[in-house]
């Protein structure tokens, strides 16, 4: 006798999940976003290439360039072809020239793949792009020209890549502008209980910082290794004629990278590097463009 009564309220409840079901996505799919907000600029001429492993585009102001060259070394998940990508940062870059009326620098951005680190040759496989990298500039320069001034910009992956190849070689650059930069005061050769109590007091998202720690691990084999990529460990060696340095990132950086990008600013300072730090109120790669724009032009 209670079978019926017990297939009926299966029905009953099977017809409200699906209800509930039918209903949650009708809502999700009227209120999800149709659109972008859009930058109005003139995209740069472009040209693109590769020379081995590396892929790279050149990127010329319509209106003219004013012969510095600026690698741009990319987030992740990107490519070498977000230059004139006009829902992000760079085409913000553009706009703000035009704005002023400036001949900017040639760009020239480069990349590896959507995920890379520069490391020197180590024991790691994927490790040694930085030396590729490095070796591989005056072949694109023999193509677009010899600039009067290397300049480096970068945003996340790539703020802590521009980093990496600037403080290794000093010599080569004028400035580095590094954006929401991949910069931690630990090492991900720390104890997992330091990974999670940076967590904490920084407001990283720990899923995100244990997938940095392992992507860092994957380049570099130990603490040795790590030691001489990091821009803690390198602006030690610091001197004021080292590459003008431009630091910026959101206090509610989701990958806790405001406090190593706050030290770093720091230490810059004190070893008398030319320094301008700039903490944001916002997010993981909110920016200044501005001033960020204005720095390259200078």
């Amino acid at each position: 006798m209670n079978l019926p009564r017990l297939a009926k309220r299966d029905r009953y409840l099977l017809s409200a999940i699906l209800l509930a079901s039918l209903l949650w996505f009708g809502w999700t799919e009227l209120t999800r976003t149709r659109g972008d907000q859009v930058v109005a600029f003139r995209p740069a001429a472009q040209q693109c290439g590769s020379d081995g492993p590396l892929r790279y585009c050149v990127y010329r102001a319509v209106g003219g360039v004013n012969g510095d060259i600026v690698y741009h070394l990319h987030g992740r998940g990107l490519d070498e072809q977000i230059w004139n990508d006009n829902t992000y940062l760079t085409a913000m870059l553009q706009a703000r020239w035009q704005a002023l009326g400036a001949k900017p620098p040639t760009v020239v951005t480069l990349s590896y793949g959507p995920t890379w680190l520069l490391t020197p040759k180590g024991r790691m496989a994927k490790s040694g792009l930085l030396d590729d990298m490095i070796q591989r500039l005056p072949g694109i320069e023999s193509r677009i020209g010899a600039p009067q001034r290397r300049l480096l910009v970068g945003e996340s992956m790539g703020g802590l890549n521009v980093l990496i190849a600037g403080l290794s070689h000093p010599d080569m650059f004028a400035k580095i502008a590094a954006l929401c930069p991949g910069v931690y005061v630990d090492s991900p050769f720390s104890k997992i209980s330091t990974t999670v109590a940076a967590a904490r007091r920084t407001g990283a998202n720990p899923k995100i910082v244990f997938g940095v720690r392992t992507l860092a691990r994957t380049y570099a084999a130990d603490e040795a290794e790590w030691r001489r990529i990091s821009p803690i460990a390198l602006i030690e060696r610091a001197n004021p004629n080292y590459p003008a340095l431009y630091l910026s990132c959101g206090l509610y950086d989701n990958y806790g990278n405001f406090e190593g990008a706050e030290r770093l600013a720091s230490l810059a300072r004190r070893h008398g590097v030319k320094t301008h730090w700039h903490p944001l109120y916002g997010g993981h790669c909110v920016t200044d463009i501005n001033s960020v724009s204005d720095f390259l032009l200078e």
